[in-house]
C-alpha cells in the first residue's frame, strides 16, 4: 500500500498555492453553471458581527465567487426524481433492481468514457512520479483480449498503445484501478488550476494505507488554497449506481409542462427500437452491441453499428444530457457494492450501497464458494460491444470482483455539484 499511494503527486498538496487560474485547462472552466452565475452576495463586512472581511490576517471572503469551476470533459447533470430500476422483463430472474422512486442531487459526469489516450497520460505521469510497483499495478490487463479459440492477438498487442485506437475506450481496467485514476486526476487537475508551479513532498503511508504528511512536510509546504476559496475542484470519482442510471436515462428529454413526462425510457433514447427511426441514417443502430450469435456489426459495406469490437468514444449521438455511449460500447464501473436486495435497503435520496451495511457479506458464504457475493463485488452497467440488447437498458445491473478486469468494462468519472440545492 505504501507504493500504491506514493504516486498521487503529493495528495497532501492537492490544493496547492494558487497564483492564477490559467486558460487552456479546458473551455468549460468558466466558473458558472450553464451560464447562470451561482453568486454569493456578501458585503465588505459581516452582516451578523460587523467585523470587516479581507483585512490583513483577518477572515477572507472571495466576493467574486460565481460558482463551482467545471472540470475538463464534465457535463452538468441537473438532479431530480426518477424511477430507478429495470422496466424490462427480468429474463435473468435476478429480481435485484425492482422499480422504486429516488431523488438524485445535481452532479457532473464525464461526457465520454475514459479513452486509451487518457489512460496513457495517467501511465506516463505515474511512471515518472511513482514507484515501479505502482506503475505495474496501474497497467491495464491487455490479456483480457486473449482467447485460445479466437485470433484476438492484435488487440492484445495493439489496442492500448497504437495511435489508431487512442480514442477508443480503455478496457482491462479493474474497479480499483479506475478509483486510483480518479484520485490522480483530481490531483493533476487541481495542480493545473494552480499553475503547476508548486512543489510538495509525496505523502507517506501508514500501515493501513492512509496517506499522511510528516510534520516537516507540513511545515515546509507552501500555503494551500482553502476550500472556502471555491477555487479548487471537488474530487473526481466513480459515479454511484443511482447517478449513472439517472444520467443514462436522461428523462429530461421527455419533459412536458409541470412535472409531466411524455414516457418512460427503456434505453437512453425514446422508444423500444434500437435503430434510428428517421433521416439519412434510418435503420442504423443507435449503440454498439451484439445483435445475435456471431453478429457483432452486420455485413461488409452495410456495417450496421460500425464496430466489430469497441468504437470511438464519440461514435454515436449523445443522450439528452449530452453524454456519449451510455448504452453499449463498454460497460462502466460504478461506485456501489453489489447486493441483490439494494432496492429494499437504499435511501431514497442520493442512494449508494456501501460495504457491509445492513446486508453483510457473511450472509453469502463466499469463503466456502457458495456465493460470488462479498465485499469486493462491484456493480457495472450499460452493456457492451459483446452484449445483447437486454444489457443496454440503464436499469440492468451486473457485478464483478473489484480487482478483476475484462475486455468489455471501462469507466467514466463523476463529481459533485457543490452549492446547488437541487
Amino acid at each position: 500500500m505504501i507504493a500504491k499511494l506514493k504516486f498521487v503527486l503529493g495528495l497532501c498538496g492537492i490544493a496547492v498555492l494558487m497564483t492564477s487560474c490559467p486558460s487552456g485547462i479546458g473551455s468549460k472552466l468558466g466558473g458558472s453553471l450553464g451560464g447562470k452565475p451561482n453568486s454569493v452576495n456578501v458585503g465588505s463586512s459581516s452582516s451578523v458581527t460587523g467585523l470587516a472581511y479581507n483585512q490583513k490576517a483577518g477572515f477572507q471572503v472571495d466576493k467574486k465567487f460565481t460558482g463551482q469551476l467545471i472540470g475538463p470533459n464534465l457535463v452538468f447533470i441537473e438532479g431530480g426524481r426518477f424511477t430507478m430500476g429495470s422496466i424490462e422483463e427480468d429474463v435473468m430472474g435476478t429480481h435485484d433492481n425492482i422499480e422504486r422512486t429516488v431523488s438524485v442531487q445535481s452532479f457532473y459526469m464525464d461526457e465520454t468514457e475514459i479513452a486509451n489516450v487518457h489512460y496513457l497520460e495517467y501511465l506516463y505521469s505515474v511512471q515518472k512520479d511513482s514507484t515501479l510497483d505502482f506503475y505495474e499495478a496501474a497497467l491495464p490487463d491487455t490479456s483480457v483480449w486473449r482467447n485460445d479459440l479466437a485470433f484476438n492477438d492484435p488487440y492484445v498487442e495493439q489496442y492500448l498503445r497504437f495511435p489508431g485506437f487512442r480514442m477508443y475506450p480503455v478496457v482491462g481496467i479493474s474497479w480499483t484501478q479506475a478509483t486510483d485514476y480518479s484520485l490522480w486526476r483530481t490531483a493533476v487537475v487541481n495542480q493545473n488550476l494552480a499553475g503547476g508551479n508548486a512543489k510538495t513532498k509525496a505523502p507517506k503511508a501508514t500501515k493501513t494505507g492512509a496517506a499522511t504528511a510528516s510534520a516537516a512536510t507540513r511545515a515546509n509546504a507552501p500555503a494551500r488554497v482553502s476550500i472556502e476559496s471555491g477555487r479548487i475542484l471537488p474530487s473526481y470519482r466513480l459515479p454511484t449506481e443511482a447517478e449513472w442510471e439517472y444520467a443514462a436515462k436522461a428523462m429530461i428529454g421527455t419533459q412536458q409542462q409541470d412535472e409531466n413526462q411524455a414516457n418512460q425510457r427503456i434505453y437512453p433514447w425514446d422508444g423500444p427500437s434500437l435503430r434510428e427511426s428517421s433521416g439519412k441514417s434510418r435503420g442504423t443502430m443507435l449503440a454498439n452491441f451484439k445483435r445475435g450469435r456471431g453478429d457483432y456489426a452486420g455485413i461488409a459495406g452495410k456495417s450496421n453499428d460500425g464496430a466489430i469490437i469497441t468504437a470511438e468514444i464519440y461514435k454515436y449521438a449523445p443522450n439528452d444530457f449530452g453524454l456519449y455511449q451510455m448504452a453499449g460500447n463498454v460497460n462502466e464501473w460504478v461506485m456501489d457494492l453489489y447486493r441483490p436486495l439494494s432496492f429494499q435497503d437504499f435511501n431514497d435520496l442520493n442512494p449508494v450501497r456501501r460495504n457491509d451495511k445492513l446486508d453483510k457479506a457473511s450472509r453469502y458464504d463466499s469463503k466456502n464458494n457458495n456465493s460470488l457475493i462479498d465485499n469486493k463485488s462491484r456493480v457495472y452497467k450499460g452493456g457492451s460491444w459483446a452484449d445483447i440488447s437486454y444489457w443496454l437498458a440503464p436499469g440492468s445491473r451486473r457485478f464483478l470482483d473489484q480487482d478483476s478486469a475484462t475486455a468489455t468494462i471501462g469507466f467514466r468519472c463523476a463529481m459533485i455539484s457543490a452549492g446547488l440545492n437541487k
